[in-house]
């Protein structure tokens, strides 16, 4: 009978914090929340140290890479590009023009006056001399 009485103590105590009654006070409770809070805070700086640490080794190994071959980071190739164009634009008031990669419209030049020149060969004698004029 006592494991009854026993059993209808908790059940109540438990029903009363759940209806919103009177909970049980741990002095401590304001301290020891605010040590896990720190806590927390503590692994979080770590977490955050530790994964800088590793990115900042890639970037070694990253660099070493790129010092081996020659590679540009891409930051770098941008800034070059922009640099180039703010020489070019210096004085300039109007925007700056895109840049036309070397070799295009040359070799086509070239071979449009070839083509004249095959095309003015076949002609008479009176339509070459105005041609060449």
């Amino acid at each position: 009978m006592s494991f009854i009485l026993l059993q209808t103590s908790r059940a109540t105590k438990d029903m009363g914090k759940m209806l919103g009654g009177d909970e049980e006070k741990d002095p401590d409770a304001a301290k020891k929340e605010e040590e896990r809070q720190e806590a927390l805070r503590q692994e979080e700086e770590e977490r955050k140290a530790k994964y800088a640490k590793m990115e900042a080794e890639r970037e070694v190994m990253r660099q070493g890479i790129r010092d081996k071959y020659g590679i540009k980071k891409k930051e770098e190739k941008e800034a070059e590009a922009q640099a180039a164009l703010e020489a070019n634009a210096e004085g300039s008031l109007t925007r700056p023009k895109k840049a036309i990669p070397p070799g295009c419209g040359d070799e086509e030049e070239e071979e449009e006056e070839s083509i004249l020149d095959t095309v003015i060969k076949y002609l008479p004698g009176p339509l070459q001399d105005m041609f060449k004029k």
